[in-house]
């Protein structure tokens, strides 16, 4: 069977891909969070079995992504490597980077075709469908770069209070039972820096 750290950087590796990023970039990184020191380029390469041009290209995605800290040692002119100590932070990167990615064009790409002129009446549909699509994405947008605002404190606390929440409205519909008709709920339309400012209190 394989080693924990060996099952935990193939794991990464696979995922690389849903990420926006290849195998060996998944693998690196991985194998960065588990190692307890910093890696040279060199070292990596031997751990993972793979040359050293990939390995430094690797280093240059991930450092593009701010996913790696360099360090120096004395009498050592090699750099080494490692991945953020805040889960958290890296967490935030992936998402910046996801939404760069990912998201951002498609928003561009519909605000783009909805302020051409209507001239085909056939494309109603399509227009409708489309701003639909644009006005949700533009509003989960807003959500995403208000809360990757938050320090990381206030943004623990709000998610911690979310599933509070969660759990609450769960055990209230379980003490409602199937036969009672229940209520629809009424989303708040708090932005997140809204409802940060009451955690505190709550």
């Amino acid at each position: 069977m394989a080693s924990l750290t060996d099952q935990f950087i193939m794991h990464f590796g696979e995922m690389g891909s849903r990420w926006g990023i290849n195998r060996t970039i998944g693998q690196i990184y991985a194998l960065l969070v588990a190692h307890p020191q910093p890696l040279t380029a060199d070292e990596i390469a031997e751990r993972l079995c793979f040359s050293r041009s990939n390995v430094s290209m690797g280093l240059k995605e991930l450092d593009g992504w701010q996913l790696l800290k360099r360090s120096y040692r004395p009498g050592d002119r090699r750099e080494y490597f490692t991945s953020p100590d805040d889960a958290w932070e890296i967490f935030r990167k992936l998402a910046e980077e996801r939404h760069k990615r990912e998201i951002a064009p498609t928003l561009t790409m519909l605000r783009d075709a909805l302020l051409q002129p209507e001239t085909d009446p056939g494309e109603a549909h399509l227009r409708r469908r489309m701003r639909e699509m644009h006005d949700l994405i533009e509003m989960l947008t807003g959500w995403f770069l208000e809360v990757q605002r938050l320090d990381r404190g206030t943004l623990e606390r709000l998610m911690q209070l979310g599933a509070g929440v969660t759990k609450l409205l769960d055990f209230r519909d379980r003490l409602g039972g199937a036969s009672v008709a229940r209520k629809p709920r009424i989303e708040p339309t708090l932005t997140p820096a809204h409802a940060a400012e009451n955690v505190d209190g709550l």
